[in-house]
């Protein structure tokens, strides 16, 4: 299974991982009978009783008490690894794409050039599955030729290039992003990949698990090799070689602790500056191979990891390097073949996720066409599902969300005049962006036909590629969105000082029309709140209102706020996933800060709301204080597979649903005063624990 990250122009703080989720995806994530996955009873508007578990107090858990009933309801079907709200909306989503392409595939010559052509032609090529099994790997036959016939480290070094355009990143990857200190411009970035495993902790730890882990990942390595038609002592050699390598890097990266500390990213050096780091690279080489030969400067996430990856170039044999790049190019590959390539690369994600089945093949292909031609795809999507009302609605909200935040930054004691008022202007500099692009991707330059699958695969990556690369010394396009309308998530952008909420989570469970206030605010309005309170978290905290890397707090400010977040790593490093393995602290501690800063703004904005008008009567028993945290606890309704439990927790700076929702609301008095809880219980940290920040 492979996290694949694509180089970006922002670091994207998300309400939920969806590089996590979309690898999976990538991995055949897998389906169950259509009326089981979509749980198709009559809707409910708002929060359904029956998902409750009046067995257990609300006080006591609340995540058992919200969502018991939904949880023995809903088992995991046996090819999830998870199932949840998320996952079900995704579904309504992917049934409304499926229709619309499969209606472009069968319309009748549209425009050669247009998007109706290109997303029903990359449509149909992976739908053609008399074709795929027919053409098995000849397709990646000239591209394996081309890595066979290296020769020398120039050679290598251009195939390199190459096969990064095509989205194999190895064994660095190479794109573009923000400057952290500059954020008009655009630079070229360098980070360290060149993994097949989801993490380096994978690779260099020692317990019980990572080892059958990597076991596993080593016979999947050979069994691909073997495929690919090397003998059974080949394939195993190969692996090995494989597994030397990859081990290799691994040491040299960072941890995804480290990672999220945004100074310990940001080496900005010069041609001449990266000659010292890689003597044994040929950057300008590099950049004339990819069309860039203009590039002068780069940020080397990892310098530590480039120092290792130019020894590699002389410590590592042509050949083993020949033998390390013809498995990537498969790994990325194997999705978009044949069968026996598919169930292979599936095989291995059982052992990563616990899944047992594949998606059909129909979701599958929507997910790529989604991933490659996501605007053009898009844009019908928003033409057919997002009103101009939804829209409007969504700002409102908004607006009533950044009041909230305006209005509590005012009374934050712990926080000088001096730090409010910077914050403030951040918050005043907000851009908001909702449901849509309001300029769409030109694909003119991408070609797409109903040739093989797996080329119009790599043909939209390169196009990606080149797109990213074709913005290193621009000005930032402050109207790019990092992902596409149908996506079920929302992100803070700290680079860019903006929210965006795609149009694909302005549904219910997050925002019902038809549903009463308390259930959309703790819904859609912890949503906003959460993407809001990113530009205050740990790492959001450090991006000015303009977008650039730059410490704007006064020492004591600074000071008190670290104290605070520290009382969040600690809360959650205390929260126990499996025995011997606890959720960490530092790793989900910008998204635990979103969610508990979130949930408070949006009780805020919509105690606010009932102001001057009528209290609202009680609902199926509950008053509207205790909907709005049903509203929360409701989004976060799963079950989870023990294998992905621990996956998650390892590479996810997402907690666990359960830790979502009874984590931030154990810190707040306004869920204790609506639920009666009284100070020992469960659902109420003492006084010295509790955290509070906004």
């Amino acid at each position: 299974m492979r996290l694949r990250t694509v180089c970006v122009v922002a670091m994207l703080v998300t309400f939920v991982a969806p590089q996590l989720f979309a690898a999976i995806a990538d991995q055949h994530l897998s389906d169950t009978h259509r009326a089981t996955a979509a749980n198709q009873d009559s809707p409910v508007h708002g929060f359904d009783p029956a998902n409750l578990d009046t067995s257990c107090k609300p006080c006591e858990d609340f995540n058992k008490f919200a969502n018991g009933g939904w949880i023995a309801r809903n088992p995991i079907p046996a090819a999830y690894p998870r199932w949840g709200n998320f996952l079900k909306l995704e579904e309504q989503n992917q049934e409304k794409l499926r229709e619309i392409l499969e209606e472009a595939a069968k319309t009748a010559r549209p425009a050669k050039g247009s998007n109706l052509q290109k997303i029903g032609d990359f449509y149909a090529s992976g739908m053609d599955t008399d074709k795929i099994e027919a053409e098995g790997i000849k397709p990646l036959a000239a591209e394996l030729a081309r890595i066979d016939k290296i020769n020398d480290l120039p050679a290598l070094q251009s195939a390199i290039a190459r096969l990064q355009s095509f989205g194999v990143r190895v064994p660095f990857a190479f794109g573009a992003r923000q400057d952290f200190k500059n954020s008009t411009q655009i630079i070229a970035q360098a980070s360290e990949a060149g993994l097949g495993l989801p993490d380096r902790d994978y690779y260099v730890k020692d317990d019980a698990k990572s080892k059958q882990v990597r076991d596993a990942y080593a016979a999947h390595v050979q069994s691909m090799f073997a495929l690919l038609g090397d003998d059974a002592e080949k394939a195993a050699a190969a692996a090995k070689v494989v597994m030397s390598i990859e081990t290799r890097f691994a040491q040299a990266s960072m941890t995804r602790v480290q990672r999220r500390q945004p100074e310990a990213v940001y080496h900005k050096l010069e041609v001449a500056q990266l000659k010292e780091t890689m003597p044994n690279f040929s950057w300008p080489a590099y950049f004339k191979s990819i069309n860039h030969p203009e590039i002068t400067t780069v940020n080397l996430d990892n310098p530590e990891f480039f120092k290792e990856v130019n020894k590699a170039f002389t410590e590592i044999s042509l050949a083993d390097w020949k033998t390390y790049l013809r498995w990537h190019l498969i790994e990325v590959a194997a999705p978009y073949l044949s069968s026996k390539f598919e169930q292979e690369d599936f095989n291995f994600n059982k052992v990563l996720t616990g899944t047992q089945e594949m998606l059909p093949r129909w979701k599958r292909v929507v997910r790529a066409t989604d991933r490659s031609l996501g605007e053009a795809l898009g844009e019908i999507y928003v033409q057919k599902t997002f009103t101009p009302e939804a829209k409007a609605r969504a700002l409102a909200m908004v607006g009533n969300l950044i009041a909230a935040l305006k209005s509590d930054l005012t009374t934050l004691a712990w926080m000088s005049a001096t730090t409010r008022q910077r914050a403030t202007a951040k918050l005043e500099a907000f851009a908001k962006k909702i449901g849509y692009p309001d300029r769409w991707r030109d694909y003119s330059a991408l070609a797409i036909d109903r040739g093989p699958y797996v080329l119009n695969v790599l043909t939209a990556n390169h196009f990606a590629f080149n797109y990213t690369l074709g913005r290193i010394g621009k000005p930032v396009d402050r109207t790019i969105w990092g992902m596409t309308p149908p996506t079920v998530n929302a992100y803070y952008n700290p680079s860019m000082n903006e929210i965006v909420f795609p149009a694909g989570i302005m549904q219910p469970p997050f925002f019902d029309p038809q549903a009463d206030d308390a259930i959309n605010y703790g819904g859609m309005g912890a949503v906003i709140g959460h993407e809001m309170t990113h530009g205050f978290d740990d790492q959001g905290a450090k991006f000015d209102p303009q977008g650039n890397l730059e410490n704007w707090w006064t020492a004591d400010d600074l000071k008190n706020f670290q104290e605070r977040t520290a009382c969040i790593v600690k809360q959650f490093d205390s929260y126990e996933v499996e025995p011997g393995l606890h959720e960490n602290g530092k790793l989900v501690a910008g998204e635990s800060i979103a969610d508990l800063g979130g949930l408070t703004l949006a009780y805020a904005a919509f105690k606010k709301s009932l102001e001057g008008k009528p209290r609202p009567k009680e609902i199926d028993g509950f008053t509207p204080e205790q909907r709005f945290f049903l509203g929360w606890a409701q989004i976060w309704a799963s079950n989870v597979r023990p294998e992905f439990a621990r996956l998650q927790t390892q590479v996810d700076p997402h907690p666990l649903g359960r830790f979502r929702v009874n984590g931030p609301l154990s810190n707040m008095p306004e869920f204790a005063q609506a639920f009666g809880c009284k100070a020992g219980e469960a659902m109420v940290r003492p006084p010295n624990d509790r955290c509070q920040i906004w």
